[in-house]
């Protein structure tokens, strides 16, 4: 047995009994430890990582319990003789230049595409958002707000016995009935809506339910109306299906009511808080967009994310709760409300619609992950997310006012604030400003921004910029906002 073979890492949140256990199975699965070979006593274990003998003791006895180790009496632990273990590579010696021959025989994929989507418009974050200085992301959890202790307790709970059926089984087309009643019972009421179970469905955030949605109700030749700007993943998908867009502009009440709907399908639209300009529509146009619909037969598709997080004023009823003629279908989510690693979401919709989406789910992925939204119903019903939302609220109230003092400080007047709260700022940069090269330099200076030009659908539009406040220390903002503005007296 070699002594190099074994030693901990330090890893932060894992511990150190977890961390023996990881290490023998590792060696295990990789066949540096074979099946029937002796493992070092626990005693000898102990020192050579320099933890104490119970730590080892502990993680032999759960490795005795799952087969990779067992136990015989006065001779030790060996690795079990059904151990998992991988089957050994057979490897070849290839010189470089048959490598490279060999390269060249393999299927050309790029050829073999139907289509491709690599190449379409995104808004990029980067993993590793949290190692800047001044990350102005937008739609990232700050975990100084979030208690994890409340969400550890709700997850020991959805791993219980008592739920142990419910959460790990194949639901097919259900979905968690706890989850349900929450979404039907609290959140929906609260945006004035009313719906019976059979009328949700849930899904992997919001864009899941705008992916299926598109699916359902849009195909190739239908004219289908966006705002501009836009979600980018929404009209990435609807060019994938061949629809006609129809762009309608937003002003600061949200997307304009025009002529320009008098001939579609479906329209898609967020009033509460428009992405990424932040506007609400008000009432009135909310009434002008349904009478509309009744006039010209088209679908509404309301995406009302973000309206949890309003602060600075009460928010305006969800259209879905203005409309009497059953033409609008309620996407909500809540990524932005507990953290958007979460992916869950819901649909409120007329009775064969979800039949149609439950179906549809089926075929992509069966359904949500049934610990996830057993986790997420408990965090709810317990008031941990209502607590959750006030601590946000607050905390983006103090950052709001810290980003319009920066912002105006700095000579950054063009920006539009969020009327209703929220956790972002749009901003106009002078018209020569491309926000994309902006943004690339701030990183440099260890700034993170959002250029604009992906969520418009043409080109020319690179001088737009969002700076979003909900992972950033109140106390960063002035001085990042300072650099932004450094950096674009540079341009001229």
């Amino acid at each position: 047995m070699k002594d190099a073979l074994f030693h901990l890492d330090t890893l932060d949140g894992v511990g150190l009994q977890a961390q023996v256990r990881e290490m023998l199975v590792s060696a295990i699965l990789s066949r540096r430890l074979q099946p029937g070979e002796a493992v070092p006593s626990s005693r000898a274990m102990a020192d050579q990582l320099s933890v104490s003998r119970n730590t080892i003791t502990l993680a032999y006895q759960a490795l005795v319990a799952d087969g990779y180790l067992e136990g015989r009496n006065r001779s030790g632990y060996y690795v079990g003789t059904d151990a998992p273990v991988s089957e050994p590579s057979h490897r070849t010696n290839t010189s470089p230049a048959n490598a490279k021959a060999a390269l060249q025989e393999r299927a050309q994929w790029t050829g073999r595409f139907c289509r491709t989507y690599s190449d379409l418009a995104r808004v990029a974050k980067p993993l590793n958002w949290r190692e800047y200085e001044y990350p102005f992301v937008y739609g990232q959890a700050d975990p100084t707000l979030f208690n994890h202790s409340d969400w550890r307790d709700c997850a020991r709970q959805a791993l219980g016995l008592r739920n142990f059926e419910s959460m790990a089984g194949d639901k097919g087309e259900a979905d968690d009935p706890l989850l349900l009643d929450y979404i039907r019972a609290r959140t929906l009421p609260r945006r004035g809506v009313l719906a019976d179970t059979e009328q949700i469905l849930v899904t992997l955030g919001a864009q899941n339910a705008l992916y299926m949605l598109s699916e359902l109700l849009c195909a190739q030749g239908m004219r289908v109306a966006i705002e501009d700007p836009c979600y980018p993943d929404l009209r990435n998908t609807l060019l994938r299906l061949g629809a006609e867009i129809v762009l309608i502009p937003v002003d600061e009440h949200g997307m304009v009511i025009d002529d320009r709907l008098n001939d579609v399908d479906v329209v898609f639209v967020t009033p509460s808080h428009h992405a990424p300009t932040t506007a609400t529509m008000p009432l009135e146009r909310r009434r002008a967009l349904l009478a509309a619909a009744d006039r010209h037969d088209f679908i509404i598709v309301e995406d009302d994310y973000d309206f949890e997080l309003g602060f600075l004023q009460k928010p305006a009823p969800a259209l879905k709760s203005l409309d009497r003629s059953d033409r609008v279908i309620y996407v909500g989510s809540f990524s932005k409300s507990l953290f958007p690693g979460l992916r869950l979401g819901y649909v409120a919709a007329p009775e064969p619609v979800i039949a149609e989406l439950r179906a549809l789910r089926l075929l992509i992925l069966r359904h949500p992950p049934g610990y996830a939204q057993r986790t997420a119903a408990y965090f709810l019903a317990l008031g941990h997310h209502d607590a959750l939302i006030k601590r946000l609220r607050n905390a983006f109230a103090r950052r709001r006012t810290a980003m319009r003092d920066a912002l105006d400080a700095a000579g950054l007047s063009d920006a539009r604030a969020p009327q209703f709260g929220g956790a972002s700022f749009w901003i106009e940069a002078p018209n020569h400003i491309d926000t994309t090269i902006l943004a690339e330099r701030l990183r440099e200076r260890s700034v993170l921004i959002e250029p604009g030009a992906p969520f418009f659908a043409a080109s020319g539009s690179s001088h737009h910029m969002r700076l979003g406040y909900s992972s950033i220390p109140s106390e960063k903002i002035a001085a990042g906002v300072q650099i932004i503005r450094k950096e674009i007296e540079r341009f001229s």
